[in-house]
């Protein structure tokens, strides 16, 4: 059903119009009237709960990572407490999550009524650190009051962590690996790719994320159907195919038949979206490399580039230049979870360096397919000049 435009070409001067963050409109301009019709489609069968547009997806998306099933849900948040209840993980054990990333998936963990154990990130990926997460897996052996039961890698900012070495350490202590995606569809760990790199893994479709919505949808991804199954009832507050009786704790954690339309036809030109951004990031990298460290690489894993974030000690120098030259920028992420209010009592008594260090230091610059090499030249040429 897509009817998309051409993809953009890379080209421009240092004096393109305004840069934004992400630029959905220049996106929507391509692909509007595909969209249209497939909503429309929606609005003529009137299934707009659990239509045709959901299983199709599921397929597609099947197709594009090589999971053998993908369960479309709600949101991002719930794709995670759906995965959580699927396990049985709740009261008594403890989950080991990043300390940098964004809060849902902490409140995801919560929610599923299990323990969050903060763990530092390596400084050379910003991923979840393997050595410090055997360290704190130890601690609560050594404490008795949890039992280590999960870890939730977060692939911060797109590129997948090191599940090699994180199932290491998985298999040695006995834990499950499920992956927090995120940010990294897309990405990649030689042929396989991100849906395929742990036991379990989850996505977000949020409206700024690389295939994102027209408002909130998420999905998980297994190789094994049997946790599908599992996943397709919780999701439908627990009942048995027929939905007539309650086998297990459930909530209303459905994609609805509209997201998954407006996915459908996004999935069309996320292939051309993902070079495109791989383009941008190596320009970036051309132009800023001499100066800064650049973001993170890890030998033969690709990053889906869902930002370009980089990490500097003239942080908040070079955030007010770009403001100041109209540029949009974020500091994604200022403070790290441990050290919010809600996560205190949470919070490791000897901290965690790297995570704290890098709250001062990240700044994530525009990244989105539809930039031009005028504009990222633009972008470094301000980034360059505050240094």
């Amino acid at each position: 059903m897509s009817n998309k435009a051409e993809a953009p070409k890379l080209t421009g001067t240092p004096g393109d119009g305004p840069i934004q963050f992400m630029d959905l409109r220049a996106q929507q301009a391509r692909i509007r009237d595909g969209v249209e019709a497939r909503l429309k489609a929606v609005l003529d069968h009137g299934r707009y709960i659990n239509g045709p547009e959901l299983t199709e997806l599921e397929e597609a998306l099947c197709a594009f990572t090589g999971a053998a099933d993908c369960v479309g849900v709600a949101s991002g948040t719930d794709s995670l407490i759906i995965g959580m209840l699927g396990e049985g993980v709740g009261q008594g054990d403890a989950v080991f999550v990043p300390s940098v990333t964004y809060n849902a998936t902490v409140n995801a963990v919560l929610l599923a009524g299990a323990t969050p154990v903060f763990v530092d990130v390596r400084p050379d990926t910003f991923n979840i650190d393997p050595a410090d997460l055997a360290a704190k897996i130890e601690g609560v052996l050594e404490d008795g009051a949890l039992k280590p039961r999960m870890v939730i890698p977060v692939d911060l900012f797109g590129l997948p962590a090191d599940y090699p070495k994180m199932g290491k350490v998985a298999n040695e202590y006995g834990l499950q690996i499920f992956a927090d995606a995120a940010q990294s569809f897309g990405g990649s760990l030689g042929n396989a790719r991100v849906g395929t790199l742990a036991p379990l893994s989850s996505t977000s479709f949020f409206p700024g994320k690389g295939l994102g919505a027209y408002g909130d949808a998420g999905a998980l991804f297994t190789m094994d159907k049997a946790k599908g199954e599992v996943w397709r009832s919780i999701r439908w507050h627990g009942t048995d195919e027929a939905r007539q009786e309650s086998v297990r704790v459930g909530f209303n954690g459905r994609l609805d038949s509209m997201q998954a339309a407006v996915l459908l036809e996004k999935l069309s030109i996320f292939p051309e979206e993902l070079e495109l951004r791989a383009k941008h990031a190596t320009h970036y990298d051309t132009r800023l490399g001499d100066k800064i460290d650049l973001p993170p690489r890890n030998s033969g894993f690709q990053s889906s580039f869902g930002y370009y974030t980089i990490a500097l000690a003239a942080r908040d120098k070079v955030r007010a230049a770009l403001k100041a030259a109209d540029i949009p920028c974020a500091a994604y992420y200022a403070q790290p979870l441990h050290k919010m209010k809600a996560f205190a009592p949470y919070a490791p008594e000897q901290g965690l360096p790297v995570a704290e260090r890098l709250a001062d230091e990240l700044l994530s610059l525009p990244m989105h397919p539809y930039l031009t090499e005028g504009q990222v030249d633009r972008v470094a040429d301000v980034v360059l000049g505050a240094l």
